[in-house]
């Protein structure tokens, strides 16, 4: 079974905002706000061909979600229907 390639916006106990990879201990990213750590969770995703990032409340809790789309597809689609 493939591994979801996913990264995970979660709260620092000293304050700010990581982005992790799941079971790993390092963060990949610390950042000052939460927003900040989206969009550098969605720029790490779409250079490794896209996955999902999982966005926590303050408490830890999952609160959204976002899939971001493959960054460095070999094979776009062909089919543009409209």
């Amino acid at each position: 079974m493939a591994r979801r390639n996913e990264r995970h916006v979660v709260p620092n106990p000293n304050g700010g905002w990581d982005v992790r990879a799941p079971n790993f201990s390092r963060c990949s990213s610390r950042h000052g706000t939460q927003t900040q750590a989206e969009v550098r969770a969605k720029q790490i995703l779409a250079n490794n061909g896209g996955g999902e990032v999982v966005i926590h409340d303050q408490k830890g809790k999952i609160r959204d979600s976002d899939t971001v789309p493959p960054g460095k597809d070999p094979y776009p689609p062909r089919d543009y229907r409209h």
